[in-house]
């Protein structure tokens, strides 16, 4: 048990945990410092994101060029740690760039907030007062929602939901919001409380009588967002669909749908399937300074909407026209948190021509189709490993700490071969016996 670590500095911070996790190894220390940022001021700039900070941990700030979306072309900043993705991302985007390109479009903005409160007046009587205070509930936030109705945003709605059937006395206050091009959620929190004070406050001096009792549980968004919804879709003539010539166009449209068909009916499936999109749509999340553990959560959400998870994409053969489609809930924004902060965030915004949310919206569902296209074609025809280990090579012979020599070696060994890690160690190791 620690007191007062957080007022301790940054030095103190790594003496501390030196001395009580790591027997004072000098060599962590400067593992440590060796990824602070050379610059005091950008330094500062990411120790004040989060609390506690002793070094930064860096991911990849990668590009994956050539897609086209709604006929304008992109480069797209992604941000991930894992091998393979971001070169599928764009083989794709290629690959689609020549058909037409993605066809994408919002179709909802909508964001939600709840206030959750207990009640131990009847619904009738509740629903009355609540219908004369709901345009007075609206005003006491006007200070707060001024700026984002300039906007074009604000508070949309807030309907009584009556949750007593589930819960004793428990009710909620349901509302809708929309928060323009900011994510927004300090916004709706704000408002939120806002709502959740002024219901008390009315309660006391219009609803409650001296047995009676309104008691706010807590205000706050809610990630679930299936009214912040966006499409984008592919097509092509099946003739087109030449990725691998052991296979025909039509057998591999009558596959890849196939692939599709088993995501959605089969769970074990549909979550793979769905992390393949989440690998795309995650990574530019990051990379434009969005929240990926909001999106996570709202996505996986929306997959299990009908009781059952399944695919978040779907595939269909009509005619001699083969049609790829994804859509996702989306809570995104361009303005406000690490937008305006993160230099590389600023970077990776501006390599996207500074869009609105509802583009950036249309530009991550897009990545996240590009991305699930690439995964399905080399199940459907390669399977994943060939590709995957390919580029997971790298990894395998920085973990061996091979030579120019040995990387020069073992990547040509591989070029015609299945990549595994006992085949590279063994590899590496008949270089150094024969050196030796």
């Amino acid at each position: 048990m620690v007191s007062g670590f957080s007022k301790l500095n940054k030095t103190q911070k790594i003496e501390w945990l030196l001395k009580n996790h790591f027997n004072n190894d000098k060599d962590i220390q400067k593992t440590l410092e060796k990824y602070l940022h050379i610059s005091v001021n950008t330094q500062k700039l990411h120790d004040d994101f989060t609390e506690n900070p002793i070094s930064n941990f860096y991911l990849p700030f990668s590009v994956a060029p050539n897609f086209l979306i709604n006929q304008k072309q992109y480069t797209v900043p992604m941000s991930i740690e894992e091998s393979s993705v971001v070169a599928a991302a764009s083989k794709a985007a290629k690959f689609w760039s020549e058909r037409q390109g993605f066809e994408a479009h919002v179709e909802k903005t909508t964001k939600v907030g709840q206030v959750h409160f207990s009640c131990n007046v009847s619904y009738e009587r509740l629903l009355f007062f609540f219908k004369n205070i709901r345009e007075k509930l609206i005003d006491c936030c006007k200070d707060l929602t001024q700026n984002m109705e300039k906007r074009g945003g604000g508070i949309l709605s807030i309907e009584l939901v009556n949750k007593t059937d589930e819960l004793e006395n428990y009710y909620q206050l349901f509302c809708k919001f929309n928060t323009a091009d900011a994510m927004g959620a300090n916004f709706i929190n704000s408002c939120l409380e806002r709502l959740g004070e002024n219901l008390k406050k009315f309660a006391k001096e219009q609803l409650l009588q001296t047995q009676d009792n309104l008691d706010i549980i807590m205000c706050i968004l809610s990630n679930y967002v299936p009214e912040c919804l966006v499409n984008t879709k592919v097509s092509c003539k099946i003739s087109e669909l030449t990725l691998d010539k052991n296979i025909t166009p039509e057998k591999y449209a009558q596959k890849f749908v196939q692939a599709l068909e088993i995501a959605r009916i089969d769970p074990y499936r549909a979550v793979t399937h769905n992390k393949g999109i989440m690998n795309g749509i995650d990574a530019v999340v990051v990379a434009t300074g969005n929240d990926f553990r909001a999106v996570e959560s709202g996505v996986h959400a929306y997959a299990s909407r009908s009781g059952q998870y399944r695919s978040l994409s779907k595939a269909w053969i009509e005619k001699d026209t083969f049609t790829f489609e994804l859509n996702v809930p989306l809570a995104l924004g361009t303005v406000g948190g690490l937008t305006s902060l993160h230099p590389l965030v600023k970077i990776g915004l501006q390599m996207l021509g500074n869009p609105t949310a509802k583009e950036l919206m249309q530009i991550i569902a897009s990545t996240g189709l590009a991305q699930n296209f690439a995964a399905v074609n080399s199940l459907i025809t390669s399977g994943i490993q060939k590709g995957h280990m390919k580029m997971h090579l790298k990894n395998i012979l920085n973990q061996l700490q091979a030579t120019p020599q040995e990387r020069i070696s073992t990547e040509k060994h591989f070029e015609n071969t299945t990549v595994t890690h006992a085949q590279v160690i063994a590899h590496i190791k008949e270089i150094r016996e024969v050196k030796n």
